[in-house]
């Protein structure tokens, strides 16, 4: 029988309210596999995203976009789709460790980002 993988009890988008919007960014080598869902922030020296964390100082602090896809960041620079509107699941969202989806809410919001806690 043929292995068809499994299924993950995660939905990224909470409701059609806010219409999904994509573009296409550069994310930054260097910072593994990041999956769907990882909020993303702008660095200002080269206009490069990387995982959002609020303990940087190089504006990638300031969550700005939601990746779209899994990418494979360890050996260079990828282009990847990120969704720069719509409302989505808080428990499908990931930040750097330290950092809570929850001290990214209103800055998001400010993108047309809006992110559904209560179920």
């Amino acid at each position: 029988m043929p292995d068809f993988g499994t299924v993950e009890n995660r939905t990224l988008f909470a409701g059609t309210e806010i219409p999904a919007m994509t573009s296409s960014v550069t994310v930054l080598a260097g910072q593994g596999v990041l999956k769907t869902g990882s909020i993303l922030g702008k660095v200002t020296a080269d206009g490069k995203y990387k995982l959002v964390n609020k303990a940087s100082a190089d504006g990638s602090q300031v969550a700005s976009v939601v990746l779209a896809e899994d990418l494979d960041t360890t050996g260079a620079d990828q282009v990847a789709v990120v969704y720069t509107s719509g409302l989505f699941n808080a428990d499908s969202l990931s930040v750097a460790a330290g950092d809570t989806v929850e001290a990214h809410k209103e800055e998001l919001r400010d993108g047309n980002i809006y992110i559904k806690t209560e179920y």
